[in-house]
């Protein structure tokens, strides 16, 4: 018979819990994706099943949480390993509301119901979402490598995100509305962009949360393009 040491056993708990936080990293990559492709097609029944969706997502998150809380009772963990746990109830926070922001895509969707939208908006809300889901995909990957050096850069590609959500903004409202029902359009693109511009804002949260894990270190990371300015000079 095999008797694992309590090192061992502790080990296979954390790496079942990545293991599932990679799950709900995954349900939430596809919620997002699929709800960009219904409000591209004007899906509306995909919307509707993305929108009931979320509950799966929210039932993940606190399956994990109540996993890590349990650890964290009957293990009392010290140092790297707290912070692991630690970090993983803060990135299955982030992740949650990262699949709140695709109900709310499928929400906005169901909000417009006929109206159509511009392609030249849609091609920069499928910008901002390949460039926001392949954030969170890296980000993932690293907390599962411990790559510390990519959990740092990722941040940095947030400024292409908000410069894509200034180009939304510009295109919606550069021109006076010509009727309320084209304002309201313009306020639903805006908030899907909006939650499009958050979720790139959540994956620097997790990003911060792994160079946590790895380094101990809680500080912002440099959102910036190139070297970063010291606290007086910015």
């Amino acid at each position: 018979m095999n008797i694992h040491s309590p090192r061992e056993s502790f080990d296979r708990a954390q790496q079942k819990l990545l293991e599932q936080v990679l799950v709900l990293g995954s349900m939430v990559e596809l919620a997002v994706e699929e709800a960009m492709q219904a409000l591209d097609r004007r899906d509306f029944a995909a919307a509707r099943r993305i929108f009931a969706a979320d509950q799966r997502i929210n039932e993940k998150r606190y399956t994990i949480e109540q996993d890590c809380i349990t650890l964290i009772a009957t293990q009392q963990p010290m140092a790297r390993d707290a912070r692991f746990l630690a970090a993983v109830l803060e990135i299955i926070t982030e992740l949650e509301r990262i699949g709140d922001y695709a109900k709310g895509i499928s929400k906005i969707n169901l909000l417009m119901s006929e109206e159509p939208v511009a392609p030249t908006i849609l091609i920069i809300l499928r910008q901002m979402t390949d460039l926001g889901l392949s954030m969170l995909h890296r980000a993932l990957d690293a907390f599962v490598n411990s790559d510390v050096t990519i959990a740092r850069s990722i941040p940095r590609e947030d400024d292409i995100v908000d410069s894509l959500y200034n180009q939304i903004y510009r295109s919606l409202f550069a021109q006076p509305s010509v009727s309320p029902a084209s304002m309201d359009r313009s306020n639903h693109l805006m908030w899907a962009a909006h939650n499009l511009e958050r979720m790139a804002d959540r994956v620097i949260n997790i990003c911060e949360r792994i160079v946590y894990v790895f380094t101990g270190e809680v500080k912002e990371l440099d959102t910036r393009d190139g070297i970063g300015l010291d606290n007086d000079q910015a």
